[in-house]
């Protein structure tokens, strides 16, 4: 056991891991870019494959294409672009690491690829292939129609945003713009479908009733056999085949685009289908973060009525039920009725000491008589501190009363009244209580402590204090050298 061997200690509780310097860090911010990057191209492909599918691709496109070489379009360019980088974003996961089951990071190269293999690959690999550019040339009838429908496996690199959505669901704001976006996006899609569905069928109509003949004559576009570029534009057609799908996933249906085809009322149907599941989300979701928004409200009214219950109950006069619900209306705003403590206790303790060290850094690092103290001895003391609140008018302690506890002012104005006449005013860093390492026993007040203004006071209870000094000698003569009271309360 003394010579800690590696049979003793797990080989990681030994050495640093190495990484090889072509490894990427899951956390690192070259990761976060280049993922912020490759959200941005699914969020491009997601928008313009199916239009470019649907509405881009058709015989006289393709002829053009092949005769001024793959690059004459900016938008094939475009997508070859996005391809390449999806491509490298399969490179780069091959060398990032990740966490496996128990918690650890795992840099090792081989254990990287076959997590990867076994996870994503296929998908983005699917995703990432450039089909289009693989059969471009092909000379064949199908062609076109084949490149429609391979694009749309570009889709699959949505599956890529799907997995990171599920960080952002407690935020009520963004689950609110993510649905109405997916909503957007849904209803682009089925618009192009819709589109694809009255080309498709258009030439092989005996009367020409379909929406696209129908938005022809509206328009005063007609469809010419001998013209291949007659008919409504491409941002009419769009338009419409937009406005067609939004009104029917909205329940709205204006009739002025109506699909009159038996594949088209099909559609329609599986349309107004999707639009009634996904209006029951948009609204469920809409009306649990609206209660979400209102719940600290409805919080505040029932503890206000609990207070006014006990005033009423108790029968307490006038004077002190205003003090106790101005108090209760404070303390609502300050701490928007959450349990501080309660939260606090919630963490282990080694984070409660770093907690309370921050919470009382400033009076530790300003005040004198803390001076000098050791880093354990200062956690010691935080972990003791209390930090009261109190409005105008209240009273901290009454003549009389015994002295359990060591005041210091943080923020605000107090008086000292003896027999109602201001005798001191203190403010912040001043210091009230009595010296407790000169008696055995705490004394009693000899005055009235009132707040003037909204103060913040931390304050440590005498039988802490003292056990603190006697757990740290050295730095307890420091203290009670330094320790210099602006009042002592004691009678």
């Amino acid at each position: 056991v003394l010579s800690l061997g590696a049979d003793v200690l797990p080989e990681y509780k030994l050495q640093t891991p190495r990484i090889n310097k072509f490894t990427i860090l899951h956390y690192s911010p070259f990761k976060a870019v280049w993922d912020w990057l490759i959200l941005l191209l699914v969020i491009y492909t997601a928008i313009f494959t199916p239009y470019s599918a649907a509405f881009l691709l058709n015989d006289s496109e393709d002829r053009k294409r092949r005769e001024c070489g793959y690059s004459c379009s900016p938008l094939n360019v475009v997508d070859l672009i996005v391809d390449i980088m999806f491509i490298i974003d399969i490179l780069i996961n091959f060398r990032t690491t990740y966490v496996n089951q128990n918690e650890e990071v795992v840099s090792d190269p081989a254990k990287i690829a076959i997590h990867y293999f076994k996870g994503w690959f296929l998908i983005d690999m699917v995703a990432a292939i450039p089909f289009d550019l693989l059969i471009f040339g092909s000379g064949s009838e199908e062609t076109t129609t084949l490149i429609g429908l391979l694009k749309t496996a570009r889709l699959l690199r949505l599956v890529r945003v799907a997995r990171k959505l599920d960080r952002y669901s407690e935020y009520g704001a963004a689950v609110l713009m993510l649905l109405m976006c997916i909503f957007a996006l849904i209803a682009h899609w089925l618009a192009c479908i819709w589109y694809a569905i009255g080309n498709v069928e258009r030439p092989y109509l005996a009367h020409k009733i379909g929406w696209l003949d129908s938005l022809g004559e509206q328009l005063g576009k007609h469809y010419n056999k001998s013209d291949a570029s007659s008919g409504p534009s491409i941002k009419d057609k769009y338009v419409t085949a937009l406005y067609f799908t939004f009104s029917s996933l909205t329940s709205v249906g204006f009739g002025n685009v109506s699909p009159n085809t038996n594949s088209e009322k099909i559609f329609s149907i599986c349309v107004m289908l999707i639009g009634s599941l996904m209006y029951a989300s948009i609204f469920g979701n809409v009306s649990a973060i609206i209660q979400r928004l209102y719940s600290g409200t409805a919080r505040y009214h029932m503890q206000m009525l609990r207070v006014k219950e006990f005033i009423r109950f108790h029968q307490i006069p006038n004077p002190l039920r205003q003090r106790l619900e101005e108090y209760f209306q404070h303390a609502w705003t300050y701490t928007n009725g959450i349990d501080m403590n309660m939260v606090l206790k919630g963490f282990p303790e080694c984070l409660q000491a770093d907690i309370c060290l921050h919470l009382n850094q400033n009076l530790l690092q300003n005040c004198k008589a803390f001076r000098g103290a050791s880093k354990g001895c200062l956690r010691a003391l935080a972990m003791k501190f209390k930090t009261t609140h109190a409005p105008p008018g209240d009273t901290l302690v009454h003549c009389g009363d015994v002295l359990t506890a060591l005041y210091f002012v943080s923020r605000g104005s107090i008086e000292i009244l003896k027999s109602d006449i201001v005798v001191a005013i203190l403010g912040k860093n001043d210091i009230f209580g009595e010296m407790v390492h000169l008696y055995a026993k705490p004394g009693k007040s000899n005055a009235d402590v009132r707040a003037l203004t909204y103060c913040d006071l931390h304050k440590i209870q005498r039988e802490d204090l003292l056990e603190v000094l006697d757990m740290y000698p050295e730095f307890s003569d420091l203290f009670l050298t330094n320790l210099e009271l602006t009042f002592n309360l004691r009678d």
